[in-house]
């Protein structure tokens, strides 16, 4: 139990933190149109006879705003990274050249924007979640304290005003990282 509200607001800061975290690696797999590294993040390669991060077998660059390139660094990855890639669900189709794959970035459909901009809604709406949850279990602390008489009544009510001010403003983060997503997402 935290021995007085700074270590539980450090406490509840530090882990709405990581629900923030959560949000901008969920977002940043989502494309808008633009090559990103982070794009190819979550593709795995069958190589050396298990699955890995593509970045551990080649390094990613963007040479232009709709092309990323993957500098394979062993000739025979080659072909598996380039059937990941393919297989990844991004809708990417990339093209062996030597030991580089050229991934071109399509234009968005305005139809896939739309699509897109849901799914950054549905992870946006989980990290308002994850916040909450945060926010419930620092005030089951506040009233846990409360109960022992180990705070009053008076400090209960500064205590859960503190962390209810704490939340609202990480679920304006949220909704502000949602937003320029969005924004990025339905940018043409």
């Amino acid at each position: 139990m935290p021995a007085d509200l700074n270590d539980l607001l450090a406490d509840l800061t530090r882990r709405m933190d990581g629900a923030i975290e959560s949000l901008r690696r969920d977002l940043s797999g989502l494309r808008s149109g633009r090559a990103s590294p982070n794009l190819l993040e979550p593709v795995r390669v069958e190589a050396y006879g298990s699955e890995v991060p593509l970045s551990q077998v080649g390094s990613i660059a963007v040479p232009e705003a709709r092309m990323l390139t993957v500098s394979v660094w062993d000739r025979t990855v080659v072909g598996a990274v380039e059937r990941a890639i393919r297989d990844s669900g991004l809708g990417l189709n990339p093209a062996t050249d030597g030991q580089t794959v050229r991934v071109p970035i399509p234009a968005l459909t305005e139809e896939r924007r739309n699509e897109l901009a849901r799914a950054a809604s549905r992870y946006a709406e989980n990290g308002k979640i994850s916040v909450r949850g945060v926010r419930r279990d620092g005030m089951e602390q506040t009233k846990a304290l409360e109960k022992k008489s180990d705070i009053s009544q008076d400090d209960m009510k500064t205590w859960t005003d503190a962390i209810q001010k704490l939340t609202d403003q990480y679920i304006k983060k949220v909704d502000d990282i949602f937003a320029d997503k969005e924004r990025e997402i339905k940018q043409v």
